[in-house]
């Protein structure tokens, strides 16, 4: 126990001596598109800072780790609503079936869209009376297998479509996950490597000031997020569970930084959730609760969770989840 409590002390220690450092990563920001894919989803994982690749065992597995879908238990169903900062809307729907014991296929649905915005020009700055529409759109298709006892491999595909009025992009980007149960407790390591693909480049064209038009645009890479996490269960009875995981996250587009979080249960029924974010600018603290009530053959699940920005706000997350037995 004592070598697991040092390597889960190690991730946090070193984030905090690796900010005595120049972050150089964050010179990368603004260099990719469709930054939705980098929104997470379901109350649970918002509740305990994002740290969930080594944790997520349920259908919002197909957004944070495919390895995980092979662990949900039975078949799953996840409603997901974000009220993201500036009034954004950020909707995921995604569902696990097992064909067989070993494995799971997850169908996901991703939306965010905002309220329609006026159109401005240099010398109509309070508006021309015309309106535009921004939305994201994204559908994924996943594979997880349980390869042995201890580990666990999966695979996402995904169509993404962003629309900026009269510009459209589309691409397929790629998940790759796996999850290793070590043998020490209830140890397990995860890393997953998310939205890898081609770069995306906007079609359409738009009609510029003195009736100029433009049509060429310049290329910009999906989002790829590199996650290696770490998570136990330092206590755990019969009728109580703490849940322990710390992750590292490397942006292609910002510089690393590292999430921890902590999850108690009681019975499986009631939950408390808390994270924090190191090295992330405008994000920190997280929190969070959730219920589980049994019907019959199936289990509901709310949860919420709430993710403190320093000068945007705040941000609600709402997940339901159905467990079929």
């Amino acid at each position: 126990m004592k070598k697991i409590l040092i390597i889960f002390l190690i991730f946090p220690v070193g984030s905090l001596f690796a900010q005595l450092f120049p972050t150089l990563g964050g010179q990368r920001a603004g260099i990719s598109a469709v930054q939705f894919l980098k929104i997470g989803v379901g109350g649970r994982a918002a509740s305990l800072g994002d740290a969930f690749v080594a944790v997520a065992n349920d259908a919002s597995s197909l957004y944070w780790n495919p390895a995980g879908a092979v662990q949900a238990e039975g078949t799953q169903i996840l409603i997901s609503q974000n009220y993201w900062v500036a009034d954004i809307n950020h909707q995921f729907a995604g569902g696990i079936y097992h064909f067989s014991k070993n494995d799971a296929v997850g169908l996901s649905l991703t939306a965010l869209n905002t309220d329609d915005m006026p159109v401005t020009t240099e010398f109509m700055p309070f508006g021309t009376g015309e309106y535009f529409s921004f939305g994201d759109f994204a559908v994924g298709l996943t594979y997880s297998r349980q390869m042995t006892e201890q580990f666990s491999f999966g695979i996402t595909l995904r169509y993404v479509e962003e629309t900026l009025d009269k510009l459209k992009m589309r691409g397929v980007v790629l998940d790759l996950g796996t999850l290793y149960w070590t043998g020490l407790g209830t140890t397990r390591f995860a890393v997953a490597i998310t939205n890898f693909g081609n770069e995306f480049t906007p079609s359409g064209k738009v009609l510029l000031w003195g009736k100029r038009e433009k049509s060429d645009w310049q290329s910009f890479s999906p989002p790829i997020m590199f996650r290696m996490g770490f998570a136990f269960e330092p206590y755990q009875t019969q009728s109580h569970r703490i849940t322990a995981s710390v992750q590292l996250n490397h942006p292609n587009d910002n510089s690393e930084n590292v999430s921890a979080g902590l999850e108690y249960s009681w019975k499986e029924i009631f939950y408390l959730r808390a994270g924090y974010k190191f090295n992330v600018e405008e994000q920190n603290y997280s929190f969070g609760t959730g219920i589980s009530v049994p019907l019959g053959i199936a289990k509901v699940t709310f949860d919420y969770g709430f993710a403190n920005f320093e000068r945007l706000g705040s941000a609600h997350r709402l997940s339901i989840l159905l467990a079929l037995y």
